[in-house]
């Protein structure tokens, strides 16, 4: 286990008292220093929220937190600075994890105990991100056109500053809750061997117990051009799994080919595997999900929503909602080639190609039941099909969670203030979070982004990663509002 100098006795290395230093001055500054926001996007927050939240963002966007080469660590530890610095005592914040590079951040703003504690989870980390593909360095904090771009700017370190700022904001207040209010940023969500969640449930689990938790990094908040569509509260999410498929043969002389070549094996299997789709399925969620959604679009989408809620369902609706990724990755299983490598020679036949097949697997369903249905689909006997990382936490099933009423009403209360007219809706996550893991260890967890995302413009793990700046800010104070809400006695 690795420890910050917050819960040991050492000195802090000269790269900690420096970030220490840095932060502790941007906080100085974000305090003194007149608004940047223009004025259009302030809402209802006061210029000093503003910046102090522009701050956080851009600092962490700015720290490097990928599994190559970068640290979750110094963001880690740059937020223990600032919350330090703001008069949290040392004892109710925590850094560490499973290595030096992949730390957590653990803070707790006590209450008076009338209720159990509440848990805000946001990972750290980031997916990998190489200049050569972005139009824009994707480790600089940019705002351009109305957006924030950067890597993480929608996965989802706006989420981490939004959260960073709810405290900062009502340790400033002298805001008392009525249960402890709990913030963990953790690492390794989106791959790697050091996941946060995972690692703080299995070494300090009195560190995060909660009677439950709200995920920024789950749940959709969805707009189309502009208009605000819906708040998607997360309520169940697919089962992540990887696959790796590989074929082997003897190889030879490229001079002689033949008809037996391990990639050709794979390519083949690859291309049915691109033209299947796995079964249409409804579940609790989704029919719910989608029930709501069918008198919010309107049209021919709504329409084929409604078409595909009959019994039976209508075959062209299902169709044509199909052909959209976001609707199609809500009908069904789905499972995409994401690496592929073969080959040892440019002059030789291939001994070996071998691919990754990543699975986002309906509730209800079993990875071996995927991984035999792969096995099908590739009909071919010399491609064999493993899967991979079966011990990962976030490879199990979780169960649903229910939404209760205290949840529901608090976020209608929100939206009332905020958004009045527009619906709250369950929904399953077609991707996967740190929700599984935490379901998974019996703590009722609820997806709740806060911030509007255009249905249209999911750029999450992709170029240009960006979020709209007025949505951002309105996400800082969605959460403001609702976690008082949470933790004030009626």
């Amino acid at each position: 286990m690795t420890e910050s100098s917050l819960t040991k006795n050492s000195a802090p290395s000269p790269n900690l008292r420096f970030a220490f230093r840095a932060s502790a001055a941007a906080l100085c500054c974000g305090l003194a220093l007149a608004l940047t926001v223009p004025v259009a996007v302030r809402a209802e927050l006061d210029d000093l929220t503003h910046q102090l939240s522009h701050d956080i963002f851009k600092q962490l966007i700015e720290i490097n937190t990928t599994d190559s080469v970068g640290s979750t660590t110094i963001a880690a530890q740059a937020m223990a600075d600032r919350l330090l610095a703001a008069g949290y005592p040392a004892a109710d914040v925590f850094v560490g994890g499973a290595a030096p590079n992949r730390g957590n951040m653990v803070a707790r703003l006590r209450g008076t105990g009338a209720r159990q504690p509440l848990l805000m989870i946001c990972h750290l980390d980031v997916v990998e991100a190489r200049r050569e593909d972005w139009s824009v360095d994707p480790f600089k904090f940019l705002e351009k056109d109305g957006y924030y771009y950067g890597r993480g700017t929608s996965d989802v370190k706006d989420g981490d500053a939004i959260l960073m700022t709810l405290m900062l904001r009502l340790k400033k207040e002298g805001f008392q809750p009525d249960r402890d209010l709990i913030l963990a940023l953790t690492a390794d969500e989106e791959g790697g061997d050091a996941n946060g969640v995972n690692w703080l449930l299995q070494n300090r689990r009195e560190l995060i117990d909660a009677e439950y938790i709200l995920n920024p990094d789950a749940g959709d908040f969805e707009s189309e051009d502009g208009k605000k569509l819906l708040l998607g509260i997360e309520a169940s999410e697919k089962l992540y799994s990887d696959f790796q498929l590989e074929t082997k043969n003897k190889g030879g002389h490229s001079s002689e080919p033949g008809p037996d070549n391990a990639i050709y094996h794979l390519a083949d299997g690859l291309t049915r595997l691109q033209h299947y789709q796995f079964p249409f399925e409804l579940n609790d969620v989704t029919r719910e999900y989608f029930k709501r959604k069918a008198t919010i679009e309107g049209g021919q989408t709504g329409a084929d929503i409604a078409g595909i809620l009959k019994t039976p369902p209508a075959a062209p609706a299902m169709a044509r909602l199909s052909e959209s990724p976001f609707y199609n990755a809500r009908l069904r299983t789905t499972c995409v080639a994401t690496r592929l490598e073969g080959g040892h020679a440019y002059n030789a036949l291939p001994q070996m190609a071998r691919a990754n097949v990543n699975c986002r697997i309906l509730p209800g369903h079993t990875t071996e039941e995927v991984r035999q249905q792969l096995v099908k689909v590739l009909a071919d006997p010399q491609i064999s099909v493993a899967q991979v990382n079966a011990e990962w936490a976030w490879t199990r099933s979780n169960p649903a969670t229910h939404l209760g009423p205290e949840m529901i009403s608090a976020i209608e209360k929100v939206r009332d203030q905020m958004w009045p007219g527009v619906p709250v809706i369950p929904e399953m996550d077609a991707g996967a979070s740190d929700g599984a893991i935490t379901r998974t260890a019996g703590i009722t967890t609820y997806g709740v982004a806060g911030v509007f995302a255009d249905i249209h413009d999911d750029r999450a793990h992709g170029r240009d990663e960006r979020v709209e700046v007025k949505s951002f800010y309105e996400g800082v104070d969605f959460y403001y509002r609702l976690v008082k809400v949470l933790s004030t006695k009626n």
